[in-house]
């Protein structure tokens, strides 16, 4: 498809390129990602564009992939009378997120106990297919978490209160209803609170490093004070729970579309108006998920804590083990943007992109207003991730969004075809990077020559300028499920 030139790293492909678009489709690429990219993200990009009421443009962030009806690194913004909200928008792993946190160790005082830290967080810390977790909760304390998130956590002596302000809208999306959730989903949600999952998911123990476009200067306003500073990382969503919504709700929504008159290029991109009967209980169900993995990954914190005052026999206030920030990347938000003929409230569907709001905005923590949002960006298990930091331009391009980690450049069945997981474990261990999993299957999915080189993807936002470079994490012990 033709595609105009907007600038070094911005690529435009107009409406008359493809009947039935509504707004142009941008591509947030280097020359050469742009070079290597499917052709199945540009076709599944014009189809976003494509969906009632969609405002500016639809856009693909440079980690961008062919996914589930939009491509993974897709974001698009509709307005709240007019637009549609979209499962295939989300993702089935609803408020997949990562979050980041901090230690006052550094990486001598952890070697010598790195292996015992990574088998008690292993035990700790379930992971795999159909993996529970230690949470156990009744019926009305399940709508309690979907409804709270985060602040459950807090109440129940899972959190910090600062953890609260370190989470994305303080976590908790509001609009939450227990009631719109399936009993199939509430069953596969119910026991998993604290767990892993399998996939990409991940918990990993890194230590920092700076390069020469790094902003040191914002790493220890965030609590990243030197080289070799002991981090932990985890990414990982609501699991079967949001997954179990997203199936629900597409199978409703093709008998909503043929009610409202609604057509689509894609049938993966079922859909329906989001001030509809249908949008609205999709969105509520939908914060439901997002609210139980910000509980997920808050109460996958809890332990981490407690392996570290286990292993290092200290508490975690002694290790300063403070939440720097947790993102969610598969979420549907009501946010406010210049959609190009001023400022209107609109569902911003970011779909593996994650927000990157700018310095002086009022939903980031008081901490951080003065730099912008904390974006975290996971690479592979082999390559190492990223802390960046949003940007006012985010807001004027990408409805305040950006990259949220490498992305895929081929599947798991052909990652596996490549290579077995033990030699892979092997591989990783040679290294320096210890590995435990509950399937070599699985991690051989999961190979560093599966992705995109992360360094490339991030410089591409970095010289964009809608995140910016603060520190890089280079990998010491990682979880996968």
């Amino acid at each position: 498809m033709e595609k105009k030139r907007i600038d070094e790293f911005t690529w435009e492909i107009p409406p008359s390129a493809k009947a039935g678009m509504k707004v142009p489709a941008r591509l947030i690429a280097s020359e050469d990602i742009l070079k290597n990219l499917d052709e199945g993200v540009i076709e599944q990009i014009t189809n976003v564009a494509c969906l009632p009421g969609i405002r500016k443009y639809a856009v693909c962030i440079p980690d961008g992939h062919r996914g589930y009806g939009f491509p993974i690194g897709g974001v698009a913004a509709f307005g709240l009378n007019d637009g549609v909200i979209s499962p295939g928008g989300i993702g089935f792993d609803i408020n997949c997120g990562v979050r980041l946190i901090r230690t006052n160790l550094t990486e001598d005082e952890l070697k010598p106990k790195l292996k015992e830290l990574i088998d008690t967080l292993f035990r700790l810390v379930p992971s795999g297919v159909g993996s529970t977790g230690f949470v156990k909760l009744t019926d009305k304390e399940f709508d309690n978490l979907m409804i709270e998130g985060v602040s459950w956590c807090y109440r129940n002596g899972y959190a910090w209160e600062s953890d609260i302000d370190f989470t994305e809208q303080r976590g908790q999306i509001p609009g939450a209803k227990p009631q719109a959730v399936s009993a199939k989903a509430r069953e596969r949600g119910f026991d998993q609170i604290g767990t892993l999952g399998s996939g990409n998911h991940y918990l990993e123990i890194q230590k920092t490093s700076f390069d020469d476009e790094c902003d040191k200067k914002t790493a220890e306003m965030m609590g990243i004070e030197r080289e070799n500073q002991i981090t932990v990382m985890v990414h990982c969503g609501s699991r079967g729970f949001g997954h179990q919504i997203g199936t629900d709700y597409l199978q409703s929504f093709g008998q909503a579309m043929k009610r409202y008159g609604i057509h689509t290029n894609d049938r993966e991109l079922a859909c329906a108006p989001f001030d509809s009967p249908e949008g609205q209980a999709y969105y509520g169900a939908m914060a439901c998920a997002a609210n139980a993995a910000f509980a997920n990954r808050q109460v996958i914190t809890h332990r981490i804590r407690e392996a570290f005052s286990r292993v290092f026999h200290k508490k975690p206030e002694d290790l300063e083990m403070r939440l720097i920030y947790d993102v969610a990347h598969n979420i549907a938000k009501i946010e406010s943007h210049d959609t190009g003929k001023g400022y209107e409230k609109v569902i911003v569907h970011r779909k593996g992109a994650t927000r990157a709001f700018g310095p002086g905005s009022p939903d980031l923590p008081e901490m951080y207003r003065a730099i912008g949002q904390p974006v975290l960006v996971g690479g592979s298990m082999q390559t190492g991730s990223y802390l960046l930091v949003g940007t006012k331009k985010s807001g004027e391009i990408t409805f305040g969004s950006t990259l949220h980690g490498a992305g895929r450049t081929m599947s798991r069945a052909a990652a596996m075809k490549r290579i077995q997981g033990a030699a892979l474990r092997s591989q990783m261990e040679s290294q320096g990077i210890l590995v435990r999993t509950a399937s070599l299957k699985g991690l051989a999915e999961e190979a560093g020559f599966a992705y995109k080189n992360v360094e490339q993807v991030v410089n591409a936002v970095h010289k964009l300028g809608i995140s910016l470079k603060v520190a890089r994490f280079i990998p010491l012990a990682n979880i996968k499920g």
